[in-house]
């Protein structure tokens, strides 16, 4: 049996104005021992004058493995979201993501299908898709560095819409990101989703939904973040039974939009953890 690891996506702190080194920091205060930082292209006025928290993939990648090493954190992911079917886009940017990857220690990078372009048809998107992911996996493979496939968009909103998007490739990079609120935005059951796919899920975005939000926003939006964890509509008793169950470790990575929810998370996700610890 494989181990459940307690991590925080650092997107919490977007609505705080935290800087990634705020961000960091308050991770490892809370207690986690995983984070999942957020990389992008070029330069950006706000993550430069400290008021966001992604990354510059100009910067050195030491960075990024040197600010976790120095606090006791270890990396779980890179969040590199790119349109898979605007190829002169995510190409470049995903190989570039891994390559990344790979230098800071962190074992995989998460992809969503993303918005596709307004002309095409779902037959060339598919097609679109599949040259994108072909191209990334050819440059993980080597590495060792996975691709993990996130439930976020039009190609990912259902098991048989994602059952389809992951067989365009034969790759061994790539892997799944289950999250629970989007998943439950799109009208399914995660908890069910979940016990079915577990076997190829390494990294699963812990995010619930408040009841008042479930109510206006499931049906109309595919993701959101996500208020405290045991705080919504997601059962983590039974997630974290399902996790427990799988024969290789997974990453609760908490994703939420605040610091008071990612504290709340943590108190809730690791008691049910130490619970089903072997």
């Amino acid at each position: 049996m494989g181990n459940i690891k307690l991590g925080l996506n650092l997107e919490f702190a977007r609505f705080e104005n935290g800087s990634f080194d705020w961000a960091m920091d308050r991770a490892a205060e809370i207690g986690y021992k995983y984070v999942e930082p957020m990389v992008h292209w070029g330069r950006e006025l706000l993550s430069a004058a400290g008021y966001f928290h992604s990354v510059s993939m100009l910067d050195d990648p030491l960075r990024l493995k040197n600010a976790a090493e120095s606090r006791g954190l270890s990396i779980s992911s890179l969040s590199s979201h790119a349109p898979l079917a605007k190829p002169e886009v995510s190409v470049e940017y995903l190989r570039q993501a891994i390559r990344y990857a790979a230098e800071c220690g962190a074992p995989m990078i998460m992809i969503d299908d993303g918005p596709v372009p307004s002309w095409t048809t779902e037959e060339e998107n598919y097609t679109l898709m599949r040259y994108t992911l072909q191209e990334a996996a050819k440059v993980a493979e080597p590495r060792g560095i996975a691709i993990a496939v996130e439930t976020h968009g039009e190609y990912t909103a259902t098991p048989e819409r994602l059952d389809g998007l992951m067989g365009l490739i034969d790759s061994p990079a790539l892997t799944i990101n289950l999250d629970t609120g989007n998943s439950y935005l799109s009208g399914n059951d995660p908890h069910q989703w979940l016990e079915d796919i577990v076997g190829r899920v390494t990294h699963l975005h812990a995010k619930d939904i408040s009841p008042e939000d479930a109510v206006r926003y499931r049906g109309k939006v595919r993701g959101m973040l996500g208020c405290a964890c045991g705080e919504g509509v997601i059962d983590w008793e039974r997630i974290v039974s399902t996790l427990a169950q799988a024969d290789h470790d997974v990453v609760l990575s908490v994703e939420c939009a605040s610091l008071d929810a990612a504290t709340k998370s943590f108190t809730h996700l690791s008691e049910l953890i130490n619970k089903h610890a072997p």
